[in-house]
C-alpha cells in the first residue's frame, strides 16, 4: 500500500510541471466591428478570452440600445499536443443618438482573479446612405481584402538599398481561393533583385487597427539609380474571394458566395538624396554601403616564366554588384592578363552582402624584385554619411630565377659599380678560321627546292578554286550562317545559363546578366543605366526593328517573372532558344 501511494505522488510531481507549462497568460479583450458608423447602422460587440471564467459583468452601453445579446460562443481544440481555447460574448447594439461615446469596460473572473477589458470609443454619424448590415458581397469584399506594399526606406540615399515587401490582407469574415498577378510594377529608375518567396503562410496582423491576416506576395530590394523623388509602380492582382452570406445549407452551414475583386499596392514614392559632394575623394566609382578592401597574391616568390594571382576584392554590405573596381599598377615588366571577375553575393532584405573580386594573372619575364604599390578604394556609408578610403598594403614581388633585364629589379648603383679589366683573351669563344668549303656552281637550278617552286603555283591553283566554292556555298547558306552566329553569340553571353537549365532562378540570373553583358559591350552603356525604357530608347535610336526590340524586353520580363512564378523547363528551353536568336538579330543590326 505504501509502494502504491509513493507511485501515486511522483505521478503528480511530473503532471503538475507540464500543467503549468501547457497553462498560457490570460487574454481578456473587447473587439468592435467598427469605430465608426452611421446612425442606421449596427455595431457588433466582443468580449473575448483565452480562457474560462465565471461572472461575467458586461458594461453600460450609454448611447445604444441592445438589440441582441449576450450570445456566448465556445472553441476548443487540440493541435500537436497544445489545447487552443476561445470564449466569446458578443452583442448587437443600435445607436440612439448621434456623437461620440464610450464602449466601458467588463469584467470576468478566471481562476479567481478578476479581469478587466479595456474601454474603446466609437463615434456615431449621420444616417449613411447604404447601412453596413445591407452591404453587397462586393461592398464586403472590398473592405475585407486589402494589398499593401510596406517600403524600408522613404528617404536614402542614391544606390543605397531599399526593400519592397508586397502583402496581401485578408479579414477572418472571408476567404481567398485563388489570386493571379496582372500588372507587375516596372522599377524605372531602380537596379532590382527579387527575392523569392518560396512558402506563402498565412500570419495574423492587423491593418489600420483591426484583426487580419496576411500573407507576403513579393518582396524586391531597389537600389536607385537617380536622385529626388522616384515613383514605385503598384502591384495589381486579381483575387478570388469567398464571402459568407445570411443564408445556411439545410445542415445549418454558411453559404458562400464567390467574386472576383482586382487590388492593388497604389503608387509609392521615395525621396532619393544626391551624395554629398563635400569630402568626395577622386577615386569614389560609387560605391555605397559598408565595406572592407584588399589586394593578395597566391605568391610572392617564383621564377621568370612562372605566373602567379593577384586578387584586388571588395567584400562587405551594400551595392556590390553597381560600381568598379580599383585596378593596380603593376610595373611594366610584368605580362599581365586581363582580370577574371569572381562575384559571390547574396541578396535579403537588408540588401546585398558578399564579396567581388578580380583575379589577374601576372608572369613576370626577368628576374628581380618587382614592388606591387598601394591602390586605394573609396565608398560612401549611409549610416555615417562619410566618405571612407581604404588602402591596401604595398607587395614585393620577387622574382628568383631567370634572365636579367637592365629595367629589371635591383639594378647595381654608380657606388657599387667594379671596373672590369680586359686580359686580351676575352673574345676567344669567336672562331676566327670559318671552314667554309664551296658549293658549287649553279646550285639552285635542278635542286629539289627548284621544282618544288617550279610546281607549287600549278597544284594551288585547283586547290584555290575547291577553297573558292567552298566559301561561296558556305556564303550562300544563309540560315546555316545564321545559326553559326547565333550560336558562338549564344556561347559567348548565354554559357551560364545553358549551365543552369532546369534550375529555374540560377538560370533566369544568368540569362538577365548575359543579356545585361551583351547590351554593356555593344552599346558602351553603364549599368546604372539598365532600365527597359532606356534600352527601348537606345534601341530605337540604332533603328532596330520593333519585333526584335520587343523579344529582348519580353525576355528581360520573363527574368523578372521567373523569379515569383512558376516556369517549366520547356519554357527555360525555349527562353534560351529565343535569347541566342534575339541577340544574333541584335548583333547583327547594330
Amino acid at each position: 500500500m505504501l509502494k502504491r501511494v509513493h507511485i501515486i505522488l511522483a505521478l503528480l510531481f511530473l503532471v503538475s510541471p507540464i500543467q503549468a507549462q501547457d497553462k498560457e497568460a490570460v487574454s481578456f479583450e473587447l473587439n468592435l466591428s467598427k469605430e465608426k458608423l452611421g446612425l442606421n447602422e449596427r455595431l457588433r460587440v466582443e468580449f473575448a478570452m483565452n480562457q474560462d471564467g465565471d461572472n461575467f459583468t458586461p458594461p453600460k452601453f450609454d448611447g445604444f440600445r441592445v438589440l441582441m445579446g449576450p450570445l456566448q460562443s465556445i472553441s476548443s481544440s487540440w493541435i500537436n499536443g497544445v489545447r487552443s481555447y476561445s470564449k466569446t460574448y458578443s452583442y448587437t447594439l443600435a445607436p440612439t443618438a448621434r456623437g461620440k461615446f464610450k464602449i466601458g469596460q467588463a469584467s470576468i473572473v478566471i481562476d479567481g482573479k478578476t479581469y478587466k477589458s479595456l474601454s474603446r470609443e466609437v463615434e456615431v454619424t449621420a444616417a449613411v446612405d447604404k447601412p453596413s448590415d445591407q452591404m453587397t458581397i462586393d461592398d464586403v469584399a472590398d473592405e475585407s481584402l486589402h494589398l499593401v506594399a510596406e517600403v524600408s526606406k522613404t528617404n536614402p540615399y542614391l544606390n543605397e538599398a531599399v526593400s519592397v515587401v508586397y502583402k496581401l490582407y485578408v479579414s477572418p469574415s472571408i476567404s481567398v481561393s485563388n489570386y493571379r498577378p496582372l500588372d507587375n510594377p516596372k522599377y524605372n529608375n531602380f537596379w532590382s533583385q527579387d527575392i523569392p518567396v518560396s512558402i506563402r503562410n498565412a500570419k495574423n496582423g492587423t491593418y489600420k487597427g483591426k484583426s487580419f491576416r496576411y500573407v507576403i506576395l513579393k518582396r524586391v530590394v531597389l537600389y536607385p539609380q537617380k536622385s529626388g523623388k522616384l515613383e514605385i509602380e503598384p502591384l495589381s492582382l486579381e483575387v478570388t474571394v469567398d464571402v459568407p452570406t445570411n443564408k445556411r445549407d439545410f445542415f445549418g452551414g454558411r453559404i458562400y458566395s464567390q467574386t472576383n475583386k482586382t487590388v492593388s499596392a497604389g503608387k509609392r514614392t521615395i525621396d532619393v538624396k544626391q551624395l554629398p559632394l563635400e569630402g568626395r575623394p577622386a577615386d569614389f566609382s560609387g560605391a555605397v554601403g559598408d565595406f572592407d578592401f584588399s589586394v593578395t597574391t597566391s605568391k610572392t616568390s617564383l621564377n621568370a616564366s612562372e605566373s602567379l594571382q593577384a586578387k584586388v576584392e571588395v567584400s562587405g554590405k551594400g551595392n556590390l554588384k553597381l560600381f568598379q573596381l580599383p585596378e593596380p599598377n603593376l610595373p611594366s615588366s610584368l605580362e599581365v592578363y586581363e582580370p577574371e571577375f569572381d562575384e559571390n553575393v547574396r541578396t535579403t532584405l537588408a540588401g546585398s552582402q558578399g564579396k567581388v573580386s578580380n583575379n589577374y594573372t601576372v608572369v613576370p619575364e626577368f628576374r628581380g624584385k618587382y614592388p606591387i604599390p598601394s591602390i586605394s578604394f573609396s565608398y560612401f556609408n549611409p549610416k555615417t554619411e562619410k566618405y571612407n578610403t581604404l588602402s591596401s598594403d604595398e607587395i614585393v614581388i620577387n622574382v628568383l630565377e631567370g634572365p636579367s633585364s637592365a629595367s629589371a629589379g635591383n639594378i647595381p648603383t654608380a657606388a657599387n659599380r667594379q671596373s672590369v679589366v680586359a686580359t686580351g683573351d676575352q673574345f676567344n669563344f669567336i672562331k676566327i678560321n670559318p671552314n667554309l668549303t664551296p658549293i658549287g656552281n649553279n646550285y639552285f637550278v635542278g635542286s629539289y627546292c627548284f621544282w618544288l617552286w617550279l610546281l607549287l603555283p600549278l597544284i594551288l591553283i585547283p586547290v584555290a578554286i575547291l577553297f573558292r566554292k567552298k566559301r561561296e556555298s558556305i556564303a550562300g547558306d544563309v540560315a546555316g550562317n545564321k545559326i553559326k552566329r547565333a550560336n558562338r553569340l549564344a556561347r559567348k553571353y548565354l554559357s551560364a545559363s545553358k549551365k543552369a537549365l532546369g534550375d529555374k532562378e540560377s538560370f533566369y540570373v544568368a540569362l538577365e546578366k548575359g543579356l545585361h553583358n551583351y547590351l554593356k559591350a555593344k552599346l558602351k552603356i553603364e549599368t546604372s543605366e539598365f532600365s527597359k525604357d532606356k534600352i527601348d530608347t537606345l534601341l530605337t535610336q540604332k533603328e532596330v526593328d520593333r519585333s526584335t526590340k520587343d523579344g529582348f524586353i519580353g525576355l528581360l520580363k520573363n527574368c523578372e517573372m521567373a523569379r515569383y512564378s512558376p516556369f517549366s523547363n520547356v519554357q527555360m528551353q525555349q527562353d534560351y532558344d529565343k535569347a541566342s536568336e534575339v541577340i544574333s538579330y541584335l548583333d547583327k543590326q547594330l
